[in-house]
C-alpha cells in the first residue's frame, strides 16, 4: 500500500505522550520518504527546549542538535529561536559527531534571537529544586540540571542573552553576563536559601555529570576533560563566580559559532519558495508543555505543533503534525502515572531493560498505553499521522504470557467515568485506570515487514491502541470521513531504524481488526 502524500511543506514531529517516544526515529524515515522527489526535507530545525531532551536518530544519541545530523543530503540544521542553547554544549555534541564523519558545523543554523544558556543557569537549577525539596519539602521536579527552565525565565523577565549578542562587542557581552550572575547569586543564597557548602558542591556534581556524558569523547581525545573542571568558574568566596574566566570561556565558545548564526526565519522562507519540506523537530511531548501539561511537572517550553511558527519565525499557515508514541507508556519524574505497571508484574522488569533516559540517565518507570492521553492529543493538539514504537517489547517472553492492557477512560474515587484527562494533578492522584485487555503473542515480530504478516493478536493489539485513541478524541462526536481520520504511518517492531512496517492498512480497517 502507497503511503498518504503528506498534507503540508511544513511537517512537526511531536511526542503525545510524556516524553521518551522515539521522535529522533521519525527524523530520518520521513527524510528517506521524500527523497529524491520534489518536496525532498532541506531543513531539519529543531523547535523548543535544550539540551535536556534526548533523541536517537540512526543509532546516534543527541541533545541539542536536530536529529537531521544523520542525514548527509539534509543541508540546513537549524535551531529555531524557540531553543536555550549553551555553546559549549553545541561544541561538546558537534566535536564528536564530526570525528564520526558526520558534517555538523558547516550545516548548522542558529538563528539570532536563540537564547544563550549557560553556567550560571544549570547552578540556578540546582538551585530552585534545593529550595523546593528543603525548603518547602515538596517533590523535585525532576529536572535533567541542564539549566532549562532558568534560562527561560530569563526570557519571561526580558534579561535573555541571545546569540546576536555573539555579533555585538564583547565588552556589550560582558556586561549582561555580569548582571545575570549578580541576579543568580542572590536568587540562589537568599531565596533558594542554599548554604555555602551545597553551593561549593553544585559545580562538582555539574562538572561530575557532564564528564560522565562526555567520557567517550574524553577518552578518544577528541574533548579535553579540562573543559569540564567547572569548579574553574567558582569564586573565591561564597556565592561568588570567578566571572572573568565565565565570561572568557563563554564569548570564546559563542563566537566561534559567529560564522553560523543566522536569520532562520529566512532561510526557511527561502527554502519553502524553492519547494522543499522543512521538518520541525519538538524535545518533549504534548503532555510536558508548559501550558497543557500536568504543573509543575512540566518542561518551560511550548511542545506541540503552533510552537514551529514562533521557533521559526513564519506565518500561521497548513503544517502536518506527526504524532509520535510508544506501544507502552514510559515517565520520569514525580508527577502522577496513573497506568503504571505494577512492579510486581512479569513484563515491568522486561521493559525496565529497555527504559532509562536518554539525557540523565534515569530508570524510567513504565506503564500501560494510555489511550485517554493521547486521545486527548488528537482531540485538543491534533496529527495527520501516527507512529508507534517498541511494539516488539511487547511480545511474549520468559515466563510472562498474560493479556495487554489498554488504559480507555479514569474512574475516580467517587465512581465517576472521566474519558478525558483532567489537567489538575490533585484530581490526577485520586483517579484508577480503566483498562480493555487484549490477547498476546508469542511469536517474535522484529524481523517481520508486511503487516499482515503479525500475528493476529499483534494485529487486533495494534488496531485496539488507534481505535481507543480515536474513540477519546471524538467521544460524542461522528468521526471524520476515512480520508480525514489520522493515519498510523510507521509501526516500530525493532529497534533498529529498518525495523518497521510502512503497508498498514488505512484506519477506517484497522479499527475493525
Amino acid at each position: 500500500m502507497s503511503l498518504i502524500p503528506f498534507s503540508s511543506q511544513l511537517i512537526a514531529d511531536v511526542g503525545i505522550s510524556l516524553g521518551d517516544e522515539g521522535k529522533g526515529r521519525l527524523v530520518p524515515e520521513v527524510c528517506h520518504e521524500l527523497s529524491g522527489t520534489p518536496r525532498a526535507v532541506s531543513t531539519v530545525l529543531k523547535v523548543n527546549g535544550g539540551a535536556n531532551s534526548g533523541h536517537t536518530a540512526a543509532g546516534v544519541k543527541l541533545n541539542l542538535l536536530p536529529s537531521g545530523v544523520v542525514e548527509k543530503n539534509i543541508k540546513h540544521l537549524a535551531i529555531g529561536c524557540g531553543v536555550v542553547a549553551d555553546p559549549r554544549k553545541i561544541w561538546w555534541e558537534a566535536a564528536p559527531l564530526e570525528h564520526k564523519g558526520y558534517n555538523v558545523i558547516s550545516r548548522l543554523a542558529i538563528d539570532e534571537r536563540t537564547m544563550v544558556s549557560d553556567f550560571i543557569h544549570r547552578l540556578l537549577d540546582l538551585a530552585w529544586e534545593h529550595y523546593r525539596s528543603n525548603i518547602l519539602h515538596e517533590e523535585p521536579r525532576g529536572s535533567t540540571g541542564r539549566g532549562i527552565t532558568p534560562a527561560y525565565l530569563d526570557e519571561v523577565g526580558q534579561w535573555q542573552i541571545s546569540y546576536s549578542d555573539f555579533l555585538a562587542g564583547s565588552n556589550y557581552y560582558a556586561r549582561k553576563v555580569a548582571q545575570r550572575a549578580d541576579r543568580a547569586m542572590r536568587t540562589i543564597e537568599h531565596v533558594c536559601q542554599v548554604d555555602a557548602e551545597t553551593f561549593a558542591g553544585f559545580f562538582s556534581k555539574l562538572a561530575d555529570a557532564e564528564q560522565r556524558a562526555n567520557q567517550e569523547a574524553i577518552d578518544l581525545g577528541i574533548l579535553e576533560a579540562a573543559e569540564f573542571d567547572f569548579t574553574a568558574f567558582r569564586g573565591d568566596a561564597p556565592f561568588t563566580l570567578n566571572l572573568e574566566k565565565l565570561t572568557e570561556v563563554y564569548w570564546a565558545a559563542g563566537t566561534r559559532l559567529a560564522p553560523r548564526i543566522t536569520e532562520v526565519r529566512e532561510l526557511i522562507r527561502r527554502e519553502m519558495a524553492a519547494g522543499h519540506t522543512i521538518l520541525g523537530e519538538f524535545g518533549q511531548a504534548y503532555w510536558l508543555d508548559k501550558r497543557h501539561g500536568f504543573s509543575p511537572n512540566v518542561t518551560a517550553s511550548h511542545t506541540f505543533t503552533p510552537e514551529i511558527f514562533e521557533s521559526a519565525g513564519i506565518p500561521v499557515q497548513p503544517v502536518h503534525t506527526f504524532g509520535v508514541a510508544k506501544a507502552y507508556d514510559t515517565k520520569v519524574g514525580t508527577h502522577t502515572f496513573i497506568t503504571q505497571m505494577d512492579e510486581e508484574h512479569p513484563l515491568t522488569p522486561l521493559l525496565k531493560k529497555l527504559e532509562f533516559g536518554s539525557t540523565t540517565g534515569r530508570q524510567r518507570m513504565v506503564g500501560w498505553f494510555d489511550a485517554v492521553e493521547k486521545g486527548d492529543a488528537l482531540r485538543y493538539g491534533g496529527f495527520q499521522d501516527l507512529m508507534i514504537n517498541k511494539t516488539d517489547a511487547l511480545t511474549h517472553q520468559g515466563d510472562w504470557n498474560g493479556d495487554l492492557l489498554i488504559c480507555t477512560a479514569y474512574e475516580d474515587t467517587d465512581g465517576n467515568i472521566h474519558h478525558h484527562v483532567p489537567r489538575n494533578e490533585a484530581v490526577r492522584k485520586n483517579l484508577n485506570p480503566v483498562y480493555s485487555r487484549h490477547p498476546g503473542w508469542a511469536e517474535d515480530i522484529c524481523g517481520v515487514r508486511n503487516f499482515a504478516d503479525l500475528p493476529a493478536n499483534a494485529q487486533a493489539y495494534v488496531g485496539a491502541m488507534v481505535r481507543t485513541t480515536l474513540e477519546v478524541a471524538y467521544e460524542g462526536a461522528i468521526w471524520p470521513d476515512a480520508e480525514n481520520l489520522p493515519n498510523l504511518r510507521y509501526l516500530g517492531v525493532g529497534p533498529e531504524p529498518s525495523q518497521l512496517i510502512k503497508d498498514i492498512p488505512p484506519t477506517a480497517e484497522l479499527v475493525k481488526i
